[in-house]
């Protein structure tokens, strides 16, 4: 836990790899050359925390610049000791801030027993593999790790309501492709506007930039929450005049022949007034008046 009591996620050395983009025998490669810091030991288990992936998506974003392994070994010692060497132990300040998590998502163990809990008859093959597709759970032995809890109980909720989980899941690929471009768009206009073009920076902008994209993160986020929202009322509010013009038609439709409402058709409740009672001529209304003799 850290000094807030939060836990902080940990990784064997398998999970770290494969949450890193890496052979397992690269990762140990690094460890052997000092890239990385050592991990936890509980007894023969080694524990990697979030601070060795931000450090393995550094050095693999510094490998796509052009840096060779040995000179990010330099690069990391210099930052590591407090040292100044034209400038990268600002730069690889910036380690938290480009290549730190975005996500607050806390995964969660389930064990078969607690899947079927969640989601009863709806754990089929079928699903688990659309799940394993799109990324929301992982198998490890004969548990499951779904990637955050928040989307599994949101999943456990509209399955509650009678969506199937089918259904739940076709969804979830939709909006996972559509957050996808959403983030896409987003990191064109922060590389663009915001860190274009580094180059050779000068003392102090590495820590701007860090700052920067700090305040960008909840920014990013609250744009999405926000226009999320107006949409869904937008689309809401048609939905819902949609279903109630449905309504009335199938109301319109279900009712017998001529038998509308006075109040709806003024013209044919005369009407029918006038065939119960038709109208007298003159003559008529003398002779059965009270003079009539």
């Amino acid at each position: 836990m850290d000094d807030t009591g939060s836990a902080e996620r940990e990784y064997r050395v398998e999970e770290l790899a494969k949450a890193a983009g890496i052979p397992v025998r690269t990762l140990r490669f690094y460890r052997e050359r000092r890239l990385l810091p050592p991990p936890r030991r509980d007894g023969r288990i080694a524990w990697y925390s979030e601070a060795h992936l931000s450090r393995l998506r550094t050095i693999a974003a510094l490998l796509d610049r052009g840096h060779t392994l040995g000179g990010i070994t330099e690069l990391i010692a210099a930052w590591e000791n407090g040292r100044t060497l034209d400038g990268v132990a600002e730069l690889l300040g910036l380690e938290g801030a480009l290549a730190g998590p975005w996500s607050d998502e806390t995964p969660v163990r389930l064990a078969p027993e607690e899947l079927a809990d969640h989601f009863g008859e709806d754990v089929t093959a079928e699903n688990l593999t659309a799940a394993l597709d799109i990324g929301y759970i992982s198998v490890d032995g004969e548990e499951v790790t779904h990637v955050s809890r928040r989307l599994l109980d949101a999943s456990t909720a509209l399955v509650n309501e009678g969506v199937p989980l089918s259904a739940v899941l076709a969804a979830g690929r939709e909006v996972r492709a559509h957050v996808d471009a959403l983030a896409d768009l987003f990191t064109q206009v922060i590389r663009t506007h915001v860190l274009c073009p580094m180059g050779e920076l000068p003392p102090g902008e590495a820590h701007r930039l860090a700052e920067s994209l700090q305040r960008l993160r909840p920014l990013a986020k609250n744009i999405v929450d926000a226009e999320m929202s107006l949409a869904m009322e937008r689309r809401v509010r048609v939905e819902i005049d949609l279903w109630l013009r449905e309504q009335a038609e199938r109301t319109d439709a279900a009712r017998p022949a001529g038998t509308a409402d006075a109040a709806e058709d003024p013209a044919r409740a005369e009407e029918s007034a006038r065939a119960v009672d038709p109208p007298r001529s003159p003559d008529t209304a003398e002779e059965s008046g009270p003079s009539g003799r």
